[in-house]
């Protein structure tokens, strides 16, 4: 089904049309494209509330800058819609975070307006102040580059690093605050209060105001303009200094702040901004979910909202016959409220994710030891790692995708020193619609080589739970327990504990001739396909192996002694993971057994359900019992 766009909208295949418009229309354009991304997210589901709080934002960038020639980078990628929508996709647009349709964020290999993929925060002004450098070491004058930021990622430690350069680089680069007070969750910590504090502090923006107009007619002077403003009146100097600027202090110039609503404005302040040289920043005032009056009152449960009925508000939830089972997510967040109430020693840490990983639960009922510290990895494990030193124990949840921006600190700040801080990565596997730059792949594969560390997955939500009992034993050391996004398989958990012996697995089925071998909630793909394969009288025998650091290694020899074929399986990457360390202890101790591993292949899993890419992978229920199938067939023809 195709949403009908407005008038001018229906018109616009490219930013060049858009220009063709008089600027009196461009606030009509503003209704046409939000009531057009409202129409398509209630139908299609994705991502609603960030998009909506830029398009004036949007519509003035594209109307005053001369893209793509002009280079716009956005940060994060999900305040994109009304981007790709004017940029010659709005009659693709329907396809957006499906399977084989439009990317969620912008993804170079989709068009030309994506000067940089984008799906994790904190990248743009890196990557636009990497383009600006280059035009300017190519010599090209009139090129303008531009870094949208928003949606909590100026709390990202990079985006402070690339201001940093970026005072100093002269360059032609034009940096957007997209001040919504948000991420997912409410934007936390003190730049938040900083920005609030520019925000209404009457007396620095009528300073600030002075002295800028100033300073922007002055520019034209060339070079010497800064040295000429210096002879600015001393007791005006010393007002500007008593209400100083932190983006000013790093020798970007500030400008702000603007209503980003009204784009009339905006374009009046753009137009101006492309004359004045220099790195420079525009402070806008913007809310999440703006036209949209669920959207602006809820914008965390309205960031991605699924399917909903745009009239009513009302979220389109599946009806089931039967109990569901609960979420990983909402297991964990219950959990850790359980186990804190036992042992005072945990803590519960999540850089900017308490919603989405269900650390709000311990953060509601035990506020003072539970720690959103915004979007900020590295900075996340390295204080868990602090909290360590101290005899606590630190849960860290981070998404498996987003554990990667903090390596560095699991080893050089944890594990090197042997500290007991659990990371939960959640999203681990294919975590649908988001794609590549979301799935949670590699953490077998870059946990698995680090000494100290202690690798597990629970195949269901009870083994979740016993994994987080176990975790807080003394003296484990780093220890990693990684689930998948959504829900498991039991619809009624048990609430008591179990410890699990460290470094041991599980046998779950018997079989003869073929072993499989899992890791994690896959193993629940394997029951199913071994249910399907008994109907052929075919009897493999599974194994949850539990742990992939330390292996099973007695359970391992009696596999390769009872056993001709194996065959493992992950959902993570086949190089480095699961399957690999199966192969290598196998090899390491001459055990000869036929071996296939089942996992992501050597390549960039595009977006779809998590059913899709399963299949398209091989590792789903029917990928695994195909394998079995040709197991039997190859070892016939033997």
């Amino acid at each position: 089904m195709l949403i009908k766009p407005g008038p001018l909208l229906a018109g616009i295949n490219s930013p060049k049309d858009l220009k063709k418009l008089d600027q009196g229309q461009l606030v009509q354009l503003c209704s046409e494209l939000r009531q057009f991304i409202v129409d398509n997210v209630s139908i299609y589901g994705g991502h609603f509330g960030a998009s909506l709080g830029v398009v004036e934002l949007t519509v003035a960038l594209h109307y005053v800058f001369n893209t793509p020639d002009d280079l716009l980078v956005w940060d994060v990628g999900h305040q994109a819609y009304g981007h790709k929508i004017l940029t010659g996709r709005r009659d693709e647009f329907h396809t957006n975070r499906v399977y084989k349709g439009l990317s969620g964020f912008p993804k170079r290999t989709e068009s030309e307006y994506d000067t940089f993929g984008v799906g994790h925060s904190s990248t743009s002004i890196s990557a636009a102040l990497g383009m600006a450098v280059a035009s300017k070491y190519k010599k090209i004058k009139d090129k303008h580059h531009i870094a949208v930021i928003g949606d909590g990622a100026m709390t990202g430690g990079m985006a402070f690093e690339a201001m940093n350069h970026a005072g100093v680089s002269n360059s032609n680069l034009l940096i957007i605050l997209n001040d919504n007070c948000m991420s997912i969750d409410p934007n936390v910590g003190a730049l938040k209060d900083y920005l609030t504090d520019i925000t209404t502090s009457h007396t620095y923006n009528k300073v600030k105001d002075e002295v800028w107009k100033a300073l922007g007619k002055i520019s034209k002077f060339g070079k010497n303009a800064r040295e000429i403003a210096s002879k600015i009146d001393g007791s005006l100097k010393s007002l500007l200094l008593k209400h100083s600027n932190l983006f000013e202090s790093l020798n970007l110039r500030y400008f702000g702040p603007v209503d980003g609503h009204d784009v009339d404005h905006m374009v009046h302040i753009l137009d101006d901004l492309k004359d004045i040289p220099g790195p420079k920043i525009l402070h806008c005032i913007t809310t999440k979910g703006k036209g949209y009056p669920q959207a602006e009152k809820d914008q965390t449960k309205w960031h991605a909202p699924g399917k909903f009925d745009k009239l009513t508000g009302v979220i389109h939830k599946k009806e089931f016959e039967k109990p569901q089972p609960p979420k990983y997510q909402d297991v964990f967040g219950q959990t850790m409220v359980e186990l804190a109430n036992m042992n005072e020693k945990i803590m519960g840490v999540t850089p900017a994710m308490p919603s989405g990983s269900s650390m709000n639960i311990m953060m509601k009922e035990l506020p003072d030891r539970a720690f959103d510290v915004g979007i900020a990895e590295q900075h996340a494990v390295t204080f868990s790692a602090g909290l360590a030193t101290q005899g606590l124990i630190p849960y860290c949840n981070i998404y498996s995708t987003f554990m990667q921006r903090a390596y560095d600190q699991v080893i050089h700040d944890v594990c090197i020193q042997n500290l007991h801080v659990v990371f939960c990565l959640d999203r681990a596997g294919l975590v649908g619609a988001d794609g590549p730059t979301h799935h949670g792949n590699f953490d077998l594969a870059y946990m698995r080589c680090v000494p100290n560390l202690t690798i597990c997955a629970p195949m269901n939500e009870q083994e979740l739970r016993n994994m987080m009992f176990t975790a807080q034993d003394e003296n484990l050391g780093p220890f990693c327990i990684r689930y998948p996004r959504g829900q498991g398989v039991m619809p009624e958990w048990r609430t008591s504990f179990e410890k699990v012996e460290i470094g041991k697995g599980r046998q779950i089925i018997e079989g003869e001739e073929i072993a499989i071998l899992t890791i994690g909630h896959v193993g629940n793909f394997a029951v199913e396909a071994i249910k399907e394969l008994n109907k052929q009288e075919i009897f493999p025998a599974l194994f949850d192996m539990r742990f992939v650091k330390p292996l099973d290694e007695e359970l391992l020899k009696e596999i390769a002694s009872n056993f001709k074929h194996v065959i493992t399986v992950e959902d993570g990457c086949l190089q480095g993971g699961f399957g690999s360390a199966v192969v290598e202890f196998l090899s390491d101790h001459q055990l000869q057994v036929n071996t296939l591993r089942l996992g992501i292949p050597d390549q960039i899993i595009e977006h779809g359900s998590p059913e899709e890419l399963h299949k398209d992978c091989g590792f789903d229920a029917t990928g695994i019992k195909k394998a079995v199938e040709r197991i039997i067939e190859y070892s016939i023809l033997q």
